[in-house]
């Protein structure tokens, strides 16, 4: 019987929905690197697998069919018929699971540091009953030995321990279940059904699924997916490795649909009367190009994690600058507003481009920028 998972949601309410499922002994907050750079583009909804942080602890053991049933359930109490995924570890398991057998309710899959088999099963009934007897805290500091490498654990003690802080405070029982519904499951011979273009993420330092024994089995089982090695990184990837991770897995979700991805990014930077005015005038001439941009510059680039908007604001105005393009100027100004440039913040990047594009070119910019201010007054 299924539980009411406890979920944190982020992002545009219209956006496609993402579901991120965490490691063993970790809450929604395992994806706190991802939350900001991810909500740009999805709705995203992190969850506590049952038995973990504030979601139900019902007494275990239980099964992977348990925690996939819980998930479903989730996406309908959301009104979600369907959703990309993206799990690592024992979250990676379960969209494995969701994939096989509700290969509907899975758009695009994402598996991060994990595995369709994580025998022997005995090693799973001796963690159980270790936790169970002794608290998840005997297992803690094992737990962090695979999750981190050395020099990321001294270099980030604070991260190491609220991680460790996360696996401590996991109620044992919970735990300890969740260790049975790994003990019993094996999908290597059911990979072949999943249908959902799937992307895999490896750390090449991962003691607990090594790409060679784990990663690769994976993606020479499911037809339509790719292998990524991530160096320097061990088991918990998406913190040690997170802006690698953000781009990978943004990519990857956004490709589900280019064009519509473009367009709502489009319409948060530019705003939704710019965007409206410019779909009104597009005819049947100028259509493929409208594709265009909205599919490779604002699907493709803005999209990207890598640089927040603001940044993106400022390089694009010093381009339009650097090459006289007038009558985007405007345009970009007030997108740069609405990405959080202030006017003085807009100002310095023109005295900036005065220097290195001509003074003329910035006094035009100045201008142009003043009267965008004077009619936003």
């Amino acid at each position: 019987m299924s539980v009411d998972l406890h979920h944190v949601e982020s992002g545009p309410a219209d956006a496609p929905p993402l579901l991120l499922g965490g490691s063993l002994g970790t809450t929604a907050d395992m994806w706190e690197p991802q939350v900001e750079a991810l909500s740009t583009v999805f709705r995203v909804i992190r969850f506590d697998h049952r038995g973990h942080g504030l979601s139900p602890v019902p007494e275990g053991p239980y099964s992977m069919a348990d925690l996939g049933g819980d998930v479903v359930a989730l996406m309908d109490r959301l009104g979600i018929h369907r959703a990309h995924y993206a799990g690592l570890s024992i979250g990676g398991m379960v969209g494995q699971w969701l994939a096989v057998h509700h290969p509907e309710r899975i758009a695009h899959l994402a598996l991060l540091a994990t595995s369709p088999y994580m025998g022997p099963a005995g090693n799973w009934r001796d963690r159980a009953a270790l936790v169970r007897a002794q608290g998840t805290a005997a297992v803690a500091d094992s737990v962090m030995e695979r999750w981190f490498t050395p020099g990321f654990t001294e270099d980030n003690p604070h991260d190491v321990a609220r991680l460790r802080d996360q696996i401590a405070a996991t109620d044992p029982e919970g735990y300890a279940g969740c260790c049975g519904a790994i003990e019993t499951y094996d999908l290597r011979e059911d990979l072949h059904r999943v249908t959902a273009p799937t992307l895999v993420v490896a750390g090449a330092d991962d003691p607990s699924t090594p790409p060679a024994d784990h990663a690769e089995l994976i993606t020479g089982r499911i037809p339509h997916s790719r292998l990524v090695v991530l160096d320097d990184a061990a088991h918990l990837l998406s913190w040690q490795q997170a802006a690698k991770v953000n781009t990978l897995l943004t990519q990857h979700f956004a490709s589900a649909d280019r064009h519509a991805s473009g367009m709502r990014v489009r319409r948060s930077v530019l705003g939704d009367a710019h965007v409206d005015r410019a779909q009104a005038r597009t005819t049947g001439f100028t259509e493929p190009f409208q594709d265009l941009i909205t599919r490779y510059a604002w699907g493709e680039v803005w999209t990207r994690p890598g640089l927040d908007r603001r940044t993106r604001s400022c390089m694009v105005l010093t381009a339009l600058v650097a090459h006289g393009h007038w009558d985007e100027v405007a345009m970009h100004v007030r997108a740069a507003l609405r990405n959080g440039l202030t006017p003085d913040e807009i100002g310095e990047v023109f005295l900036q481009s005065a220097i290195y594009c001509g003074v003329p070119a910035a006094n035009k910019a100045f201008a142009i920028a003043q009267k965008v201010f004077a009619e936003d007054a």
